[in-house]
């Protein structure tokens, strides 16, 4: 039986905005993938195993049944973790490549943030170490083959402290080769000097690795984290060294912009060479410690030799979003200290329903679909680890939200469709709810997908393909949905905070919708309990985008039921008896539904 539902006209003059700004003619979705752990297929998981003992993915080891099998998942673009050649403990003496003080470096495997040469990728990621730039082509090309985008990291803030490019090209200076170190600050160098001072290692580094003699710099340099000290503690970026962007911090932060400094035009040749080697975007590592002013220059330049490169800055201060999107030319934000902050204390089941709209009011219409969505990533904990939700499901809701708030990019850390939850300590990284980054490891919950190579979705065991399939009809869902990829937001707490049984702070909903279509999203964030209430609609949106006049009926019907899309009608969701012209629901705890608006 159909079912037809009126509603009452309801004055609205703020609440809907138009997102007008910079779209893009298909909804983003980001897979990252951290490439030393990815594809690996030994799980010997030795705390502080060595290459030999744990192993590591190769870059022929994403091939095309995973690249096939990620893009199945909804996915446009692939974002590889780790690429360029960063410090390591690993010895690649014998192939030319200098080895690292194992003072320095964190983690067997390093930090992928302690970049040794920007014109290099990591030797241990090639099966060939002697060919391993020409693999990572090749990974480019399967990943292009399959009609996916490339992106990877571009640190801009730091280096490590022994950076230096053994296979820069011709012509190329590296950090720090012409500067004058006698100098605490000068435009022209690369690093801040300490001068007279010698570099301490902070007190508790013990690597794992023998060495024959203590880590000597002299001078000492300012470490990443804006540390102008030369002993700087465990807890800072001690294994890496702060990049000058013509800015002295110990003289009131003052700037040096003109002439261009030299910090500047390197990095512009570095993104160039990745540039011209088909990468299609660049996740930008702590963008909002580099200043906005060089971003406004550099990006307009990258894009001068490919107009469709995306750069997304790693960026937590909200007060400086305006600036590094428009001044500093930025295509995407993290949006990490707004949504995902506020969707984490949901989870965790001490969080307020309303903080999504202050989040959607802070960032307003005019970027709201320029921030990228995401529940995990390398730095956050794993949503299924005791640390987070506990379990990967306690976040369906919380995926849906993130995918189907605005038009903007939404992203997956690899292994999120499948609920890794990391239960050890690993080595450096230590047993905190997070996959290491400085270790080399095995992913136990990707070994069945993994599958010899095979990459074979039909392995999975039950829970773990039911997950997948979550969310892989969450991104498609979005992706095909022209209200969502396309359509504006319209927020509905103002509208129903007084509705009978509708608790603002456990529940939230919102339309998104275009001229002809229009979908209802309602989510039930209490950890414990139902939640029944009656919801009321606007009827100017009604009447603008459907031409549904007031008092006149509307059909209602359900398009996702959290597995699959579905067209039968709720009745058994709704209460005929209602009086007040509103839609009766009634949801179970931590779920949400979506309903299809539209004429009889």
């Amino acid at each position: 039986m159909k079912l037809f539902l009126t509603f009452s006209f309801v004055f609205i003059f703020i609440m809907s905005f138009s997102q007008s700004q910079k779209k893009t003619s298909d909804k983003i979705a980001v897979y990252q993938i951290f490439t030393r752990l990815f594809a690996n297929q030994n799980v010997t998981n030795k705390f502080n195993g060595t290459l030999e003992e744990n192993g590591t993915t190769k870059f022929k080891d994403i091939n095309k049944n995973a690249l096939k099998s990620i893009k199945d998942l909804g996915i446009s673009h692939v974002w590889y973790t780790g690429v360029i050649e960063h410090a390591t403990m690993t010895d690649f003496s014998k192939f030319g490549i200098p080895n690292d003080h194992p003072q320095i470096v964190k983690g067997i495997a390093g930090s992928p943030y302690a970049i040794k040469d920007y014109y290099d990728v990591n030797p241990y990621l090639a099966e060939d170490v002697n060919n391993r730039m020409s693999e990572f082509e090749d990974l480019v090309k399967r990943t292009h083959d399959l009609d996916l985008k490339v992106i990877i990291d571009f640190v801009p803030n730091h280096v490590s402290r022994e950076y230096k490019s053994d296979v820069k090209p011709k012509g190329i200076k590296d950090f720090g080769e012409t500067d004058d170190n006698s100098l605490r600050f000068s435009a022209n160098n690369n690093f801040y000097y300490l001068p007279n001072q010698h570099f301490e290692i902070p007190e508790g580094v013990n690597p794992p690795i023998k060495f024959d003699k203590k880590y000597e710099e002299y001078p000492a340099k300012a470490t990443g984290n804006d540390v102008f000290s030369a002993k700087p503690s465990i807890n800072d970026w001690f294994e890496t060294i702060k990049l000058n962007y013509g800015i002295d911090y110990l003289n009131g932060k003052s700037k040096h912009f003109d002439p261009v400094p030299d910090t500047w035009l390197k990095m512009r040749d570095i993104l160039a060479f990745w540039t011209k080697k088909g990468i299609d975007g660049f996740r930008c590592d702590m963008a909002e410690m580099v200043p906005a002013e060089f971003w406004g220059w550099v990006i307009p330049e990258i894009k001068k030799i490919n107009p469709e490169v995306i750069f997304i800055a790693e960026i937590y201060n909200p007060n400086e979003y305006h600036n590094y999107l428009f001044n500093g030319k930025f295509d995407y934000l993290y949006d990490k200290v707004g949504l995902y902050d506020a969707l984490r204390r949901l989870i965790e089941g001490h969080g307020n329903a309303q903080d999504i709209t202050q989040v959607w009011q802070k960032e307003s219409g005019e970027f709201s679909n320029r921030m990228l969505r995401f529940l995990e990533n390398h730095d956050e904990q794993r949503i299924a680890s005791n640390e987070f939700g506990k379990t990967p499901e306690s976040a369906k809701g919380a995926m849906m939200l993130s995918s189907t708030l605005h038009t903007g990019p939404i992203m997956v850390y690899y292994g999120q469709e499948l609920g890794v939850k990391p239960t050890q300590a690993e080595g450096f990284q230590g047993n905190d709810g997070r996959t290491t980054i400085f270790d080399y490891w095995g992913v136990t919950e990707l070994q069945n997908w993994i599958n010899g190579g095979k990459f074979n979705t039909s392995k999975l065991p039950k829970e773990q393909k039911e997950l997948r399939d979550f969310y892989k009809n969450t991104l498609h869902f979005a992706q095909e949905n022209k209200a969502i990829s396309k359509g504006q937001f319209h927020d509905l707490q103002y509208l129903n905070t007084r509705q009978e049984g509708y608790n603002p702070h456990q529940v939230y909903s919102y339309l998104r919708h275009t001229d002809n279509q229009v979908l209802l999203f309602v989510f039930n964030f209490d950890l414990n309990r139902n939640h029944a209430f009656d919801i009321k609609l606007p009827q100017n949106i009604l009447e603008k985008e459907l031409g549904i006049e007031k008092d006149s009926k509307v059909m209602v019907k359900e398009a996702f039921d959290g597995k699959k899309k579905s067209k039968h009608n709720i009745s058994d969701l709704t209460s005929p008896e209602s009086s007040k012209n509103a839609m009766h629901l009634n949801l179970e705890p931590n779920t949400f539904k979506i309903y299809e608006i539209t004429k009889p």
